[in-house]
């Protein structure tokens, strides 16, 4: 019978962790907070999944660029999660591929949507909305990655350029849901205005 592992450690009672390889660390540190991101936003994608799992003409294709994104997202962490010199052979690290791979997803989805002709406002059916609101948590992690970076210059720069494309991913995937479950978009207006004054209820 195999040994239940404990979920708590207390290790970081004192408000550090550790990192790969042993070195302990403040839990505000900026690598922590960018990795701690990245969870928030694999959180967010597995949100939208849930909401595309109970739709109907949701498809199966955009379930699977999402698993496999929140897998993308656990490699980043890892990454992020080893100091230089801590990295081993076969590590699943950032690069041209995944980059690739996000381009030919946001060109695929590109096609069945229309050209954008105004600024598109979050919102939409639950999945869209979710996925616009995945959008939002990735470019916070890609600026909190940029300032990590500028500090820690070993940092590879094609994480930065993963999170890039994953972002405009979010977005196209978010207009193409809507437009599969037949959902209109919210478009930004110049001339928008509140609405007119609740009648006398008396």
């Amino acid at each position: 019978m195999s040994k239940r592992t404990r979920i708590y450690t207390r290790a970081g009672d004192t408000g550090s962790t550790g990192l790969v390889g042993g070195a302990r660390v403040s839990k505000n540190s900026g690598r922590i907070e960018t990795y701690g991101t990245l969870d928030e936003l694999s959180s967010a994608i597995g949100i939208a999944r849930a909401h595309l799992a109970a739709t109907s003409g949701g498809g199966p294709r955009l379930d699977a660029w999402l698993a496999w994104t929140q897998n993308l997202l656990f490699d980043l962490g890892a990454e992020l999660a080893t100091p230089a010199g801590k990295q081993w052979s076969g590590m699943a690290l950032a690069g041209d591929d995944q980059v690739t791979a996000l381009e030919r997803a946001i060109d695929e989805a590109d096609a069945d949507l229309e050209p954008l002709s105004a600024f598109i406002l979050p919102g939409g059916s639950p999945t869209g909305a979710a996925l616009h609101f995945a959008r939002t948590v990735c470019r916070r992690a890609e600026r909190l990655l940029v300032t990590l970076r500028e500090r820690e210059p070993e940092i590879s720069e094609a994480t930065i350029r993963v999170l890039n494309r994953l972002s405009d991913a979010l977005f196209v995937w978010a207009r193409w849901i809507n437009r599969q479950t037949h959902t209109p978009e919210h478009r930004w207006s110049a001339k928008a205005s509140p609405p007119d004054p609740l009648g006398d209820a008396r």
